[in-house]
C-alpha cells in the first residue's frame, strides 16, 4: 500500500530545548521591597576551588620548606601575606590598594583563616620588604608545582617549545629602573622591560624576571636561557627554543648548544649570503620562497644553519620609481636554527611562536601593569607572585576540563574568571562543619563538579608527592630532595 498524504511522509519539528524548567520565573519590579540576612553570601564562590588546588600541590608546605624569611618580622606570617596576594590577584584587582573591596568578603576571611584583614598599608610594607632573594625563590616553587600539576593532570610531554619575549611596561613617576628605550605605545616615555619564557605546549610561564627598561644583552640571555635547566619538568627530553631578533647573539646560540636545546632566532644585524639559484617554492605560489646556507658572522666561533624566506611585494608597495635590484622586489624573513628539516617547515614550526604575544598581553591586561612601589627589587618580587597566579589559573582550568577533550572550555583567565571565579555561594555552618552551596541551575554546574571531584583526588592522595617511586622516571632529578626530603640545594 503506497500512501502519498504529506501529512504522513513528512516529519515533524524536534524540540531541541530544555525538556524542563529551571524554575519559576522571580518577578522583580520597582516596588519590591529589600532587606537583609544573617547568611553569609559571597560573589567569590570560586574561591573554594582556589584553596583546594593549593591544598591538592601542598602549596604550603612547599612554600615554609623554600621561602626566605625577609628581614621584616610580621605577626600573621609570609605565608598568610603570599596567600592575601595571591587572592587579590586571583580575583583580578590590581594593586594592594584594591583589599578594601573585598576585606568583608566571607569567602576570602574564610580562606585566609582571619576575621578582619589588616590594614593596606601592612600588606603594603610587607611587599616593600621583599627582595631579589625570594624573587628567586618563587621561581623554585613554580618550578616544583609544575611537576606536582603535570603528574596529577597526567600531562607528559616528551619536547615542549619555549617561547621567549620581553615586553615594554610604561611606568609614571620616580620607578627604580625606569628609562626611556624602544617603547611604541607610549615613544619618549619611561618604562621596564621584562622578559618572559613561555611552555608553548602548556600556555603556562616557565621563567622570567622584571628588568630595567632597556634592550637585553647577549650575556644576559645566556644566562637566562641556562636557568631553565631546573625548571623544566623532568618528562621533557627534548627542548626547542624560539625567540626574535631581540635575543640574536652568539652568546644566546651557545647556550642552547651547551644545554642541548634545539633553537629558532630571528636575526638581526646580520647579511648571511645566498646562492641566488637555490631558491625553492612549496606548492603553487611562486610569491614565496626559501633558501639556506651556512654562514659565520663576525665573532661567532662556528658557522651555523641560516634558512631565508622571500615574500614578493604587492603591487602597491612598487608605486613610484622602480627598483634598481631584483632583491628589493623583495620581503625577507631570516632565522639562524640548527633544525634539520627542510627550510619551510623550520619557519611553520617558527611561526607557531605567534602564541606567546597574545600571552604576554593577557598578563599585561590582568595584573602585569600594576607596579607597587618605587623600589625595583620590591617589583621583582611582586611580578613573581602575579606570574604564580598566572600559572594557577592555568592549573585550575586543566582540572575542570574533561580529559578526554583538554583545552576546550575556557581559554583566556578573564574567561575563566567568569565561569569558575564569580559565582554566587552561601556559606553555611552545620554540625560543626562549614558547608559552600551554590545554586542548582548553575550552567557550570558540571563543570564544577568536574574540578572538584579531580582536586580531591589528589588532595586526598598526598602521599605521592612524597614517594620516589611514584617520580622514578618523570621527576627532575634537582626535585628529588624538595618532594622526598623538603631541601632546595640543588635547585637554580
Amino acid at each position: 500500500m503506497v500512501r502519498l498524504k504529506k501529512s504522513i511522509t513528512q516529519k515533524g519539528p524536534v524540540n531541541q530545548g530544555r525538556k524542563q524548567p529551571c524554575g519559576r520565573a522571580i518577578k522583580i519590579g520597582p516596588s519590591t521591597p529589600y532587606g537583609y540576612t544573617d547568611e553569609h553570601l559571597t560573589p567569590f564562590g570560586g574561591l573554594l576551588a582556589l584553596e583546594k588546588l593549593l591544598g591538592g600541590l601542598q602549596f604550603q608546605e612547599l612554600f615554609e620548606n623554600l621561602f626566605v624569611e625577609p628581614a621584616r618580622t610580621t605577626l600573621y606570617g609570609s605565608y598568610f601575606f603570599i596567600k592575601g596576594l595571591l587572592i587579590l590577584l586571583f580575583i583580578g584587582f590590581h594593586r594592594l590598594y584594591h583589599f578594601v573591596y573585598v576585606e568583608e568578603d566571607p569567602m576570602v576571611l574564610g580562606v585566609l583563616g582571619v576575621d578582619k584583614l589588616p590594614a593596606v598599608s601592612t600588606f603594603w610594607r610587607y611587599v616593600r620588604s621583599l627582595g631579589i632573594n625570594q624573587a628567586h625563590i618563587f621561581i623554585k616553587i613554580m618550578a616544583v608545582l609544575r611537576e606536582r600539576a603535570w603528574k596529577s593532570l597526567g600531562i607528559g610531554h616528551t619536547q615542549v617549545h619555549i617561547d621567549i619575549d620581553t615586553t615594554v611596561e610604561t611606568v609614571y613617576g620616580e620607578i627604580e629602573g625606569a628609562k626611556r628605550g624602544h617603547n611604541p605605545h607610549a615613544r619618549g616615555k619611561k618604562g621596564l622591560r621584562p622578559v618572559l619564557a613561555f611552555i608553548a605546549e602548556t600556555r603556562e610561564y616557565l621563567s622570567g624576571k622584571l628588568r630595567r627598561g632597556e634592550t637585553i644583552s647577549g650575556e644576559e640571555t645566556k644566562k637566562f636561557i641556562h636557568s631553565f635547566h631546573n625548571l623544566i619538568p623532568g618528562c621533557v627530553k627534548k627542548v626547542t627554543i624560539r625567540a626574535d631578533g631581540e635575543f640574536f647573539s652568539w652568546d644566546a646560540v651557545s647556550a642552547c648548544r651547551a644545554r642541548g636545546y634545539r633553537y629558532i632566532i630571528a636575526i638581526k644585524r646580520c647579511n648571511p649570503v645566498f646562492d641566488p639559484s637555490t631558491w625553492y617554492q612549496v606548492g603553487r605560489d611562486k610569491d614565496i620562497q626559501y633558501n639556506e646556507c651556512l654562514y659565520q658572522p663576525h665573532s661567532w666561533e662556528m658557522p651555523c644553519r641560516f634558512v631565508s624566506m622571500r615574500i614578493r611585494k604587492s603591487p602597491e608597495e612598487h608605486k613610484g620609481q622602480k627598483s634598481l635590484f631584483e632583491e628589493e622586489n623583495y620581503t625577507y624573513r631570516t632565522f639562524v636554527t640548527d633544525l634539520t628539516r627542510p627550510v619551510h617547515k623550520v619557519i611553520d614550526e617558527y611561526d607557531d611562536r605567534a602564541g606567546a604575544e597574545p600571552l604576554i598581553a593577557e598578563v599585561k591586561r590582568e595584573w602585569l601593569a600594576a607596579i607597587p612601589s618605587k623600589r625595583f627589587q620590591s617589583n621583582m618580587v611582586y611580578f613573581q607572585i602575579v606570574m604564580l597566579a598566572y600559572n594557577l589559573w592555568r592549573y585550575l582550568k586543566r582540572y575542570a576540563e574533561p580529559a578526554e577533550c583538554p583545552d576546550k572550555i575556557v581559554a583566556t583567565v578573564h574567561v575563566s574568571r567568569l565561569k569558575l571565579l564569580f559565582i554566587a555561594a552561601k556559606i553555611v555552618s552545620h554540625g560543626n562543619r562549614v558547608w559552600v552551596k551554590y545554586s542548582r541551575h548553575l550552567r557550570v554546574r558540571k563543570i564544577l563538579d568536574t574540578l572538584y571531584q579531580r582536586i580531591d583526588l589528589v588532595r586526598k592522595n598526598p602521599s605521592i608527592w612524597a614517594s620516589p617511586l611514584a617520580w622514578d622516571n618523570q621527576r627532575h632529578p634537582a626535585m628529588q630532595n624538595i618532594f622526598c626530603t623538603g631541601q632546595s640545594n640543588e635547585l637554580i
